[in-house]
């Protein structure tokens, strides 16, 4: 009866509840349970057993955030992970955890336990380099994307798929902190390196052509129910090894633009790009702007060919409508890797790759590489057609710097 009402387990519960409510490991295993949610939002355990191999992580939802009560939340994100994964593991197979159990009472999900990966962005900020990882990435965002459009879906299923996604509290926290906040100093939660702050607001909050770009992009966020993106696919959502990588945390999903999704990896392998830069890795830099301009260009033959082989609206096969298709998805990929080079420097939220940088000046010059880097994917964001014009947005910044 214990988990029949919603509450905050310990690990203690969560063995417990693993014994109880999955069927997974034998009745006379001993379990050991440890929570390792380093994340903003919710509760990992890992639960493994003593007298063998097996192990199984839970993640648990609940109604306010871990990184502040601030963000009222609601449990139904995990309903809509577990539906996520589900359907992006037929559409991107081996690209994802197994899930194997929702709750919809305890708001958890049971799922692949992958300790033999590591999360990316901690790998990358090691100045690790993962050679199949353009190839892997370009695949999962083309599969899970372009084939949940109306250009491959029935127009009613995928209309029913909306209705199903709603996700507006994740959303609303994306609209914030994403579009709105980042370029204000007004009733904001930024927390600005202090050795920029006034370069941001001079450069950012004072930048009024900017801002009426971020205005015209939140709205089209809100409204461009294109594609069930995964809403926050950055370089901390990614477990990944040698031979393997693995998308995780889908809970941010939503009927929305596609170029999101690909513009926070390229954001975010930015990030690792700054940090490269400022500490002297050539080896690292020259993997990451390689890996920029694969991520962009194997996108695109990847898209192309797919939607000859999967379009089945009539009117997407008219000559040149595809190439047209994709260029709004290049720009509003420049557009998000702008926005979120931008926001994860001056927000709430920001990364490891960049905070880790102890020298003062590094940091500084990191952030503003990536900051000037973001002013121009979004000001320049019609331009840009190929994975070298990315690269080229960021290699122009250096020399601003």
């Amino acid at each position: 009866m214990k988990f029949n009402k919603y509450f905050t387990m310990s690990e203690a519960d969560a063995i417990e509840y693993a014994k109880e409510r999955l069927v997974f490991f034998q009745d006379n295993e001993e379990l050991i349970c440890k929570e390792i949610g380093d994340g903003n939002l919710n509760y990992i355990f890992k639960i493994y057993s003593v007298n063998s191999e097996k192990s199984i992580i839970i993640k648990q939802s609940g109604p306010v955030a871990r990184i502040s009560d601030e963000f009222k939340l609601s449990p139904d994100r995990n309903r809509i992970e577990y539906e996520i994964l589900k359907s992006q593991s037929k559409l991107a197979p081996g690209l994802v955890p197994e899930v194997y159990n929702y709750d919809p009472i305890m708001n958890c999900t049971a799922m692949e336990d992958l300790s033999d990966h590591v999360i990316m962005r901690t790998e990358m900020i090691n100045h690790k380099q993962f050679k199949q990882f353009a190839h892997d990435i370009s695949t999962f965002m083309v599969n899970t994307l372009l084939l949940t459009t109306d250009v491959c879906m029935d127009h009613k299923a995928k209309k029913d798929q909306v209705k199903n996604f709603i996700n507006p509290e994740l959303c609303e926290i994306s609209e914030d902190l994403v579009y709105t906040e980042p370029f204000t100093d007004v009733n904001n939660r930024n927390q600005v390196f202090g050795p920029n702050v006034q370069w941001v607001k001079d450069n950012l909050y004072s930048d009024e052509a900017l801002k009426l770009e971020t205005a015209k992009l939140k709205f089209e966020f809100m409204n461009n129910a294109q594609s069930l993106i995964h809403g926050d696919l950055h370089t901390g959502s990614i477990f990944i090894k040698e031979d393997s990588t693995k998308i995780i945390d889908p809970e941010f999903a939503f009927y929305g633009p596609m170029g999101y999704d690909v513009g926070n990896v390229i954001a975010n392998l930015m990030f690792a790009l700054a940090n490269a830069h400022v500490l002297d890795n050539e080896k690292q830099k020259k993997w990451l702007e390689e890996t920029i301009v694969d991520v962009i260009d194997l996108f695109k033959e990847k898209f192309l060919k797919l939607w000859d082989e999967k379009a089945i609206e009539y009117t997407a096969k008219y000559k040149g409508f595809k190439e047209y298709y994709l260029d709004t998805v290049l720009r509003d990929t420049a557009a998000v890797a702008g926005l979120e080079g931008i926001r994860r420097i001056v927000g709430i939220a920001h990364v490891k790759d960049i905070t880790i940088i102890e020298d003062e000046q590094k940091r500084v010059r990191a952030e503003r590489l990536c900051m000037i880097s973001g002013k121009n994917f979004i000001m320049r964001r019609e331009e840009l057609k190929t994975g070298r014009d990315f690269l080229n947005i960021m290699k122009e910044a250096k020399e601003e710097i």
